[in-house]
């Protein structure tokens, strides 16, 4: 039946033999079988329609350009096109991520407090780090840990009001990153969707940047690393957004 591609189909587990352990083997293995295609269906269904977007403006774009294009044109074309490509790479690293875990030979200490510095002054939000903490550690993939912070950043920057702030303290045996707006924040209703692959709230247009996978690609690095990924509202109005990850002693 699986050959058939019943991926539903499981077999019995009843016992405590051999059998039965492989029974469970093989049904863990079809159900995550099951989950990558299905996330693969949903993933390529979705980038087939924003991939479009894009696309289509920029056939227009250069349907109406004429013989000598407005330095406004050839911006927008411009705009267009790094719009694509961020897509396709956002697509292809959410792809791979989906299709397998973290190579573990890849895994090495990664500085917290260095990384987050260097991300903060490129976007302009302010650092904040408890007074004498010099560094923090977290065994990970330095590129990927570097594009969640980024993405929270770039996103916040996006949507922000005001001051756009990343906060970096140790709890327990864990690492807290914590990137905050002064925007309008997240309905209720909405502040797990945020984190579906090309959600966007509502009124949220193209033209505001980003590609809807940005959040997406947060979530699934922090999980890939044993931590997790979550929203909550600023004091005072605004969204915090909270990385937490397993530290190193």
């Amino acid at each position: 039946r699986w050959g058939e591609g019943d991926l539903g189909r499981r077999l019995p587990e009843e016992g405590g033999d051999e059998v039965a352990f492989l029974a469970s083997r093989f049904n863990h293995a079809a159900a995550r079988v099951q989950a990558m295609l299905h996330s693969h269906k949903a993933l390529l269904a979705n980038a087939s329609h924003e991939l479009r977007s894009p696309l289509t403006r920029i056939r227009m774009g250069l349907e109406l350009m004429g013989e000598r294009p407005s330095a406004a044109s050839r911006e927008e074309i411009a705009r267009n096109i790094r719009e694509l490509d961020q897509l396709i790479d956002e697509i292809l690293l959410a792809s791979r991520l989906d299709a397998s875990p973290i190579d573990q030979d890849t895994v090495q200490p990664v500085d917290l407090v260095g990384l987050c510095a260097e991300e903060c002054a490129q976007t302009g939000a302010e650092l904040g780090v408890p007074e004498g903490l010099s560094s923090l550690v977290v065994p990970g993939v330095a590129r990927l840990l570097r594009r969640a912070v980024r993405n929270l950043l770039e996103n916040a920057r996006r949507h922000a009001a005001g001051n756009v702030s990343l906060d970096l303290h140790p709890q327990a045996n864990h690492a807290i990153i914590l990137v905050c707006d002064q925007g309008p924040g997240v309905p209720p209703d909405m502040r797990e969707r945020i984190f579906e692959p090309f959600f966007r709230l509502p009124g949220a247009s193209e033209r505001d940047g980003g590609v809807g996978l940005g959040l997406a690609l947060v979530k699934s690095i922090s999980e890939r690393h044993g931590g997790q990924a979550h929203y909550e509202d600023r004091p005072g109005g605004g969204a915090c957004f909270v990385i937490t990850l397993p530290a190193t002693a």
